[in-house]
Parts: C-alpha cells; sequence; structure tokens
C-alpha cells in the first residue's frame, strides 16, 4: 500500500512544493537551520524539494496534510505538543535510506515512528519523522516455516495474518502497537511463560544504518547487532524495516477475565501469590488493583489465558483466590487461541499516562501488599484512574541466560507496573500532585523489587536507566553503539550512549 493511498488528505510532493506553503511551515515551527546555519526561504524550499522527489513514498507537510498533527502525534499525549517539520512515510528501506542520507546531508534530526507507543514521548522529533507505517505486510514463508513483518506492522496486522495460519509469535494486548517497539525492547504478553519473550522468536531483521547501508542481521550476520537488537534496538542503532520470526502453532485455549471489589483486598492478593507460585508454564495473567476514585473500594481483577485447558482446570488453579472471595464479574471462554485472544485485546488508543515499573523476585510479602493497597488508598485522585498490577513471568522466559541477548531481564517471578492515568481537563497542579505520589510509590516500591526496569515501558523518571533497562549487558551495548552508530545519530533522551 503507498503512504498515498494511505493518507488520501496529502497533496502530492510535487504539487505542495509549488505551492510554497514549504516555506511557511518551516518558519512557523522556529527552525529555518539546515546544516548549522541559516537558509534562505529558496534554500529552504530546495532541501526539501530534494527530498520529497527523491522519495516513492510521500513527505508530509503541516500546511498541506490536512492531519499532520493527528498523524505526529504519539500514543502519550501529554508529548503531542512536539511536532516535527515533516513526515516522510516510506514504501520500503530505500525510502529510509534516502530519508537517512538527507538528514545526515543537511544535519536534521531524525526519529522513526511505527506505532508510536513510546511511553517517554521519544517517537517524536522537531525535525524529521520517518514513518515505516506504510510497511506493514505480514507474511509466512511455508518452505521455511518462518513469518515475515514489515517494520511498519502492527499487532493487529499480526493478528490478522495470525488468524488465518493458526500460528503466533509473543504478541500483546493492544492492536495499536508496533511490532517493531515490541519485539526491539523484549515483548511481554500472555504466551511469554510458554514461549518467551518476543524477541526470543525473532531470527533476523533487515536494519537501514546511520550511514545509509541497508544491512541484514542475525546469528550469522551482524551477529552483535542482532544480539543488541534483541532488547536494545529502539531508537539506538538504526532503522529496521523488516522482522523475520519463528512462529507457533496454537490450538484452544481459556481466557478469562474476572473482578472482585470491596472486601479482604489484601487476603486477595496474597492468595494471588500461591496461584503464581504453582502456575504451570501455559498461564498467562495479569493482575490489576485498581483506584477509580479517591475514598472508594479498590478493584481487583486477573486476565489471562490459559493455552490449551480447561475451565475446570483453570478454577482449580484459581481456587487460592476464589476461596477468599467470589467475584463479581467471572468471563471464562473455552475458545480458539485467536477468538479468545481478541476477547482479551483491546485498541490501545491515545491517553495520558505515566507507567513506572520494577522487575520482582521471588513473591509478594504482607508487608509490599500492605505498602500497596495503603499507596493506592492514599492517591489523591486524577479525572480517570491509577493502579497497581503485575505480569506473571517465569516458564521458558528464565532457560536463557540473561547475556544471551540484550533482553537481560531473566530469572524474575513477575513484572510490577504502577500505572497513572489523567485527562486534558485535570488541571496542572492536579497532575503535579498525582505525579509526585507516582513517583513516591515507586520509590517505596524499591524494598520489595529489583533496580530495573522494562526498557518498553521506557521512563523519563526513571533516573539511572542505562542500568535499570539493561543491567551488565550496558558495556557490550556500548561497544556495539561504537560499531553500528558512530557518531550517535540515533539518539535521545535515554539512548544507550556512545
Amino acid at each position: 500500500m503507498s503512504a498515498t493511498a494511505t493518507h488520501p488528505g496529502a497533496s502530492s510532493r510535487r504539487s505542495f512544493l509549488k505551492q510554497g506553503t514549504i516555506i511557511a511551515a518551516g518558519l512557523a515551527f522556529g527552525l529555518p537551520w539546515f546544516g548549522g546555519c541559516r537558509k534562505s526561504p529558496s534554500e529552504i524550499e530546495g532541501i526539501w524539494q530534494e527530498l520529497a522527489t527523491n522519495l516513492k513514498g510521500t513527505l508530509l507537510l503541516p500546511d498541506t496534510y490536512r492531519g499532520f498533527a493527528q498523524k505526529a502525534a504519539p500514543w502519550a499525549l501529554q508529548y503531542a505538543g512536539k511536532l516535527p517539520q515533516a513526515i516522510a512515510s516510506c514504501s520500503s528501506a530505500a525510502d529510509v535510506r534516502t530519508c537517512m542520507l538527507w538528514a545526515r546531508r543537511h544535519q536534521v534530526p531524525v526519529v522513526t515512528r511505527s506505532g508510536g507507543h513510546s511511553y517517554g514521548g521519544f517517537s517524536t522529533t522537531t525535525g524529521l519523522m520517518i514513518d515505516v507505517s506504510p510497511m506493514n505486510q505480514v507474511s509466512y514463508d511455508a518452505a521455511t516455516g518462518l513469518l515475515h513483518a514489515g517494520g511498519g506492522a502492527r499487532n493487529l496486522d499480526v493478528f490478522h495474518a495470525g488468524k488465518q495460519l493458526g500460528m503466533a509469535v509473543p504478541h500483546g494486548r493492544c492492536f495499536g502497537v508496533g511490532v517493531a517497539g515490541l519485539v526491539l525492547g523484549g515483548g511481554i504478553g500472555f504466551d511469554m511463560r510458554e514461549h518467551g519473550y518476543t524477541c526470543d522468536k525473532l531470527v533476523e531483521t533487515e536494519v537501514v544504518l546511520a550511514n545509509g547501508d541497508i544491512i541484514v542481521c542475525n546469528e550469522t550476520q551482524h551477529s552483535e547487532l542482532f544480539w543488541a537488537c534483541r532488547g536494545a534496538g529502539g531508537g539506538n542503532f538504526g532503522i529496521h524495516t523488516s522482522f523475520t520470526f519463528q512462529p507457533y502453532n496454537v490450538g484452544n485455549i481459556v481466557a478469562f477475565d474476572m473482578q472482585w471489589q470491596g472486601g479482604d483486598t489484601a487476603a486477595l492478593l496474597s492468595a494471588s501469590q500461591q496461584v503464581i507460585e504453582h502456575a504451570p508454564k501455559e498461564l498467562g495473567l495479569k493482575l490489576n488493583v485498581l483506584k477509580e476514585t479517591p475514598g472508594t473500594p479498590l478493584f481487583v481483577s486477573i486476565l489471562g489465558s490459559l493455552n490449551g485447558g480447561s475451565r475446570a482446570a483453570l478454577e482449580t488453579l484459581l481456587q487460592p483466590m476464589l476461596a477468599v472471595q467470589s467475584p463479581v464479574k467471572s468471563e471464562i471462554r473455552e475458545t480458539g487461541y485467536w477468538e479468545g485472544n481478541e476477547f482479551l485485546s483491546e485498541e490501545g488508543l491515545p491517553e495520558y499516562a505515566h507507567e513506572r515499573c520494577r522487575f520482582i523476585n521471588g513473591y509478594l510479602s504482607d508487608e509490599a501488599i500492605a505498602t500497596i493497597l495503603q499507596q493506592l488508598n492514599d492517591w489523591p485522585g486524577t479525572s480517570v484512574k491509577a493502579s497497581w498490577k503485575f505480569f506473571l513471568l517465569g516458564g521458558v522466559i528464565n532457560d536463557r541466560q540473561p547475556d544471551a541477548m540484550a533482553m537481560v531481564h531473566r530469572g524474575y517471578t513477575m513484572l510490577s507496573s504502577i500505572d497513572l492515568e489523567w485527562s486534558a481537563t485535570d488541571s496542572a497542579a492536579t497532575v503535579s500532585r498525582a505525579q509526585q505520589w507516582l513517583d513516591d510509590f515507586h520509590r517505596q516500591m524499591a524494598a520489595f523489587a529489583s533496580p530495573h526496569c522494562y526498557q518498553n515501558f521506557i521512563d523519563r523518571n526513571e533516573a539511572d536507566y542505562l542500568n535499570a533497562y539493561y543491567g551488565a549487558n550496558l558495556p557490550r551495548l556500548r561497544e556495539v553503539k561504537r560499531m553500528y552508530d558512530p557518531e550517535n545519530v540515533f539518539n535521545y533522551a535515554q539512548s544507550i550512549p556512545l
């Protein structure tokens, strides 16, 4: 699908340049600088025309594309005010190469956009946004048994392809999330205990480097970069234009969504630890403790699936929690894999949110549970909600060593996370108080968790982020950075430094 067909409001790249509106666009953003010096309007027009003429895709500009601001907006809406000068909708790796060479020549900063779900808003720029979303094809090679996904494919694209094939790779719940961001930062989902992180199923990826080279990396070609891409590839070494995965066959599952309100929440959380202590690798589980409004009772919910199991087997596993209290909501479906995952999925629409996380080894103590509940009950409130949750880890995730690839987070029981949400109607003071609460809660959880955090829940407030995301793998990642991006072209506030 061409970029022009994907975005029906766009002018052709030649017609908009004739209008001269690119000059106004560049000046409106206060960025009439190229190559480190000020350019005249005619020079600016010529520079952008150079890029537009050489793209097979489409160059979108603020004054000539009706949906520019919406197209440029990230998932984390608090960062939506940062707009690029232009968006290059790329239809191939060659287009990405053209963008990189042009940007290097004119010293324009770039950022890659696939799904745009960076929690820290790092898929935004005031320069050129390289949008790979038109490259969203997903195909299966029967001869090799491998699944191929374009650099712009999203969970929904893999969902549709997998449903036709009866195969899957570890995937998340949000349809709009880009496969690139998911796999390059690790990739969690309900299948991970049985099949590993998403990056564990990656066998090859095509990358456009800062110098414009288009390379393929795998276990034998550019193996050091391949090692680094699986867990630290997002925005650090190059722009990924395709991925090749080893999929697995799927069958029937038991999908479930259960909720409790009020009662003995501490006892429920304690019982949840008994559940996960004896959980088989086929069980995928997210537990959430939700506070909707200050002063109201907490909700506890569990969501997930039991691959190849039965309703009776699931209820036996959950018996410690069911014995504490009957749920106010209980949906359990014995169904096909993709039908069950559709029930568990959501769109992943943009929102105002900040999430802070920690990996936990072992189980929650009574003191940890008391801290979680106290903090949630002390939430000062926004117009939306706040929650604490965990994703169940373990299983085959821990079969690999932490240095087998850049995804260092092995050996943990759960990934815990505090999620704060608000809306545009909340005052700055309200959001500030809530953010302070979030930071305090995150600090208090340090006593019960590791210092390590999930890089796909990237967090601008994490002070020791390099150690938190990459741990003992950081020195090797620096070496790879020096090897493949020696001029640090791919950089952002929390990128791997030289």
